[in-house]
């Protein structure tokens, strides 16, 4: 069970196997459901989760029930409404599971423990946090300046695999595009 994870934080920091213990014995596993949410608009907001098997979307909806997908989670990605965890705050967003899913959940609680604990924690959120500012600056810069074709492109070199999984009308919404734009970009690809 604690495999992945191990080997996700061992690519970032170095901990004895005291410290593995440790950590492994503050994750909380959940399992869940295809369709079935992990966190909706309103609740408290108090883990964060590592994928170890399964697909999970987080979206919000919008004043007029658009749905808006901000992120899919694949195994060995980290998901929540990260807003509301660290700044305590009741979750905007909607978590839902598109396959089972296996997940390895760390309470907000124990994660402060664990920065006091065993230090090299802090660095590997640190660099987590910080991939994930980057990310998220790349793709809203790729939004404004790059087409759907190579939105698209860079979608599948981020999520590789994933269009087995998901719905084409969820990549579609993904980036911002109408199912129809999508097939006709699918199609080009293919021909080139």
């Amino acid at each position: 069970m604690y495999t992945k994870i191990l080997q996700h934080v061992s690519r970032y920091i170095e901990l004895s196997p005291q410290e593995k213990e440790e950590f492994t014995g503050i994750l909380i596993e959940k399992k869940i459901s295809k369709k079935q949410f992990l966190i909706q608009p309103g609740d408290k907001v108090m883990e964060e989760f590592y994928v170890v098997k399964g697909c999970l979307k987080a979206y919000y909806l919008d004043e007029m029930s658009n749905k808006h997908i901000l992120q899919f989670a694949i195994e060995d990605w980290w998901i929540s409404d990260f807003e509301a965890f660290f700044n305590d705050l009741p979750a905007q967003l909607h978590i839902e599971c598109l396959e089972d899913s296996v997940l390895l959940g760390i309470h907000k609680d124990s994660l402060e423990t664990l920065y006091e604990r065993i230090p090299q924690f802090e660095r590997f959120f640190r660099l987590k946090i910080t991939n994930a500012f980057v990310s998220l600056r790349s793709r809203v810069l790729s939004t404004l300046q790059k087409n759907s074709k190579q939105r698209y492109i860079e979608f599948c070199e981020a999520y590789p695999n994933i269009e087995q999984r998901v719905a084409n009308y969820h990549i579609a919404n993904y980036l911002g595009i109408k199912p129809e734009s999508l097939s006709r970009i699918r199609k080009e690809l293919v021909r080139t």
